[in-house]
């Protein structure tokens, strides 16, 4: 297939906002010491209801994105083009309990200009696997089947495989009253590998994130109220561009290190090396 073809009508039709997106939002990130995401959740706890899957430990996501044997949609990030797209499938709360029946979702997360928009259909993770790895139809609710088709099409268009893995423990909030639609979450232990990516291995990770950093994200569906916007200032947080996948991609050295890499010098080897290991760490 020529480039001409990937980038062609395939690519406009796949990048096209459609009703289908469940999530439509604008995203900022920020990346900051872990005392003072402790103190920030605290003013945030003040305005937002805490997420009802978070608890007081949060939970875990774990998720495997596809990509080119050339990385495209690594590219596509570190590029910054204004319309960009990534497969992953995506698993919440704990790996290890993550069998053939176990519930995941196959996401298409893509960029359009500004905006987040996110479409995905909620699987058993042997369907996940025979979609995305195995390139072929599963059973479906019909309201999936064009996505599900969506994604067959890009797995065999674009070759896409199984690069790298992430994994964090997540704190949520979501808004109420006048900031309904608001989300702030709080990504720590930030971690992955490059290999062994069934969601259940018990496989070694590495932080690629240090230890010492969560990432915070603010997801809002039209503004981010002025006292977020207030409370940013006043704690002095910086805007960072950076995505876990990247992070993994770089810190794995499948790609050249960016300008958006987050150093690692800190971060540290062995984590989850063992199912009683990474559950002592959780």
């Amino acid at each position: 297939m020529s480039g001409a073809e990937v980038d062609g009508e395939l690519g406009h039709r796949l990048r096209a906002p459609s009703k289908l997106h469940a999530f439509n939002r604008y995203e900022i990130k920020y990346l900051v010491d872990a005392a003072e995401a402790v103190a920030l959740r605290e003013e945030i706890e003040q305005r937002l209801d805490r997420d009802r899957h978070s608890g007081d430990a949060g939970y875990g996501i774990w998720s495997v994105y596809y990509d080119t044997r050339q990385l495209r949609f690594y590219w596509e990030k570190i590029e910054g083009l204004k319309f960009r797209r990534k497969l992953r499938i995506r698993h919440y709360g704990d790996r290890f309990a993550v069998g053939a029946d176990t519930q995941v979702f196959v996401e298409i997360k893509q960029r359009v200009n500004r905006v987040t928009q996110k479409r995905r259909a909620r699987l058993p993770y042997t369907d996940a696997l025979r979609l995305c790895d195995g390139r072929q139809m599963v059973e479906h609710d019909p309201s999936q089947r064009a996505f599900l088709e969506e994604v067959l099409d890009l797995v065999l268009r674009l070759d896409l495989r199984a690069v790298a893995m992430t994994g964090y423990q997540r704190h949520a909030y979501v808004g109420r009253d006048a900031d309904v639609g608001l989300r702030v979450t709080f990504d720590h232990r930030v971690r992955g590998r490059d290999r062994d990516f069934h969601l259940g291995a018990d496989a070694e990770n590495r932080l690629i994130v240090p230890a010492r950093k969560a990432i915070v994200e603010v997801k809002a569906n039209e503004r981010v109220p002025y006292w977020l916007t207030d409370l940013s200032a006043k704690r002095n947080l910086q805007v960072v561009r950076v995505s876990k996948y990247c992070q993994s991609v770089e810190a794995h050295g499948l790609a050249p290190r960016s300008i958006f890499h987050i150093p690692d010098h800190d971060a540290g080897y062995d984590l989850d090396r063992s199912r009683s290991t990474a559950l002592s760490e959780a």
